[in-house]
């Protein structure tokens, strides 16, 4: 997702701001380790790398947030409608985005791995569980995304306050990895 959401009990999305480079996503998270970039290497001004924000601002952003820099969230879905809206290009595998907390500070970059645009109808378990968000079924994924898509928020972001999803609404997959943490420690 492109655009700010996510689950627990809403759906999760995902949105990207910045450049208008296209946003990256996330696979295998990995730690850093000696040699590995450090914050500074991600933080200077310079590197203008979009910005990944994942839900609203909120405990669902938090929640989702945390569950990237542990390594349980690995995969993400947006709206197509939701880049299309925004102008936004498709992620490409290889980009990569600094992933935002509820308060806009920088903790963390991702790096997409894998996209595929895929019907509502089509997703599967792996890609349910692997959003780190605690749904152990397609059936428990799809009504959080749902009730996410949805909602108020999600509804005035795309300017459609009759928005709704079915079977055939395409969404954009994306599986990412973390490869470094920008918290300070």
């Amino acid at each position: 997702m492109n655009s700010p959401r996510a689950a627990g009990t809403s759906a999760p999305s995902f949105r990207r701001s910045g450049t208008g480079a296209p946003p990256p996503r996330r696979t295998g998270p990995e730690r850093r380790t000696a040699g590995a970039p450090s914050r500074a290497d991600y933080c200077d001004p310079m590197t203008s790398l979009p910005k990944a924000e994942f839900a609203f601002p909120g405990p669902l952003r938090d929640q989702l947030v945390a569950a990237i820099l542990d390594g349980s969230k690995i995969s993400t879905t947006g709206l197509v409608a939701d880049y299309e809206h925004e102008g936004d290009p498709l992620p490409q595998v290889g980009e990569r985005s600094v992933v935002v907390d509820s308060e806009g500070r920088d903790v963390g970059v991702i790096e997409i791995t894998e996209v595929r645009i895929a019907a509502l109808a089509d997703v599967d378990l792996a890609h349910a569980v692997d959003e780190g968000e605690g749904f152990t079924t397609v059936a428990q994924w799809r009504a959080g995304h749902e009730e996410f898509w949805h909602g108020p928020e999600m509804r005035a972001a795309l300017g459609d306050e009759d928005f709704t999803v079915d079977d055939t609404t395409e969404l954009v997959l994306e599986r990412f990895r973390l490869v470094a943490d920008l918290r300070e420690k």
